[in-house]
């Protein structure tokens, strides 16, 4: 399975003249927008993992998720949320409306069961298609995941940069000024994560930078939607959950999944004391591989 990688200026120039870049194809909903979404095909694959990307980034599907899906023998899809790149915004869209859209993909696809995997604020995702597909989803994970906002403001605490979701608290408008002067707080990586992103994982950073590449719009509606109501219940979950987390993470404290780990009756959990953000998604591999695993 070979998919380009995003985020060099060629692309982003295909980008800026509307074409669709290698690898991706875009459908229309029922209501009208354009949601674009990537399909690795890969040969002979047993099983599909519906794969849910952070914030900000494309969809694509990077190499180093590339190479662990093909490792395990899963087929990946993965779906671009609106505002990001070739998909059109959904302004006040819950984590249940985005995951909504990754759902109608898998029905243009003729697939009916999968697992679903998602890392940062793909988490959330993963776990609301565990939610409104059950009779679907043979196994949910999360790396690095969010929660859900509960009541008091230590929801925040352990961020390193938390001002973007104290923002988004206030509602999109606000969360989209704050994107005109926000800039990414290195303190966020530790070492490890910083590591990561000069070797297996360097390509994240070039996606990451394509995905905010036309403006603020996906980020701002993802923050706002991790803030406010998900359009689900995560004790909800029936299926068998993984929820992966680093110790050391500084941008989703650990926290937020050993909050998870209370409110998802059938999940299991796995630590890393030294990782942080980034470095923590030297489990995928593995977590692949549990997805792959016949229930």
């Amino acid at each position: 399975m070979t998919m380009q990688e995003e985020g060099t200026a060629g692309d982003e120039a295909d980008e800026r003249e509307g074409s669709v870049p290698d690898g991706a194809r875009e459908l229309t909903t029922p209501d009208g927008r354009t949601v674009r979404f990537f399909d690795s095909g890969a040969s002979g694959a047993g099983a599909t993992v519906l794969w849910h990307h952070g914030t900000p980034q494309t969809g694509a599907i990077i190499a180093p998720i590339a190479a662990a899906a093909e490792a395990a023998g899963l087929r990946v899809v993965s779906v671009a949320r609106p505002g990001y790149p070739g998909s059109a915004e959904r302004p006040d869209r819950s984590v249940a409306d985005a995951a909504a859209d990754a759902l109608l993909v898998l029905d243009e696809l003729g697939i009916d069961r999968f697992a679903t995997v998602g890392a940062s604020g793909g988490g959330p995702h993963a776990l609301a298609c565990a939610a409104l597909a059950p009779d679907r989803v043979s196994a949910v994970a999360t790396i690095a995941s969010l929660a859900p906002r509960w009541e008091s403001d230590d929801w925040f605490a352990g961020m390193a940069s938390p001002d973007a979701l104290l923002t988004a608290v206030l509602g999109r408008d606000a969360r989209l000024r704050h994107a005109e002067h926000a800039e990414f707080d290195e303190s966020s990586f530790t070492d490890r994560d910083w590591a990561a992103l000069s070797a297996d994982w360097a390509p994240l950073g070039a996606d990451a930078q394509a995905g905010a590449a036309e403006g603020p719009a996906g980020e701002s509606d993802d923050d706002v939607a991790y803030v406010s109501d998900w359009g689900f219940d995560p004790a909800d979950i029936t299926a068998p959950a993984l929820l992966v987390h680093g110790k050391a993470d500084r941008v989703v404290p650990v926290a937020h999944t050993l909050a998870l780990l209370e409110s998802i009756p059938n999940a299991d959990l796995l630590l890393r004391p030294r990782d942080g953000h980034v470095s923590v998604l030297a489990t995928l591999p593995l977590v692949f591989a549990w997805a792959a695993a016949p229930v």
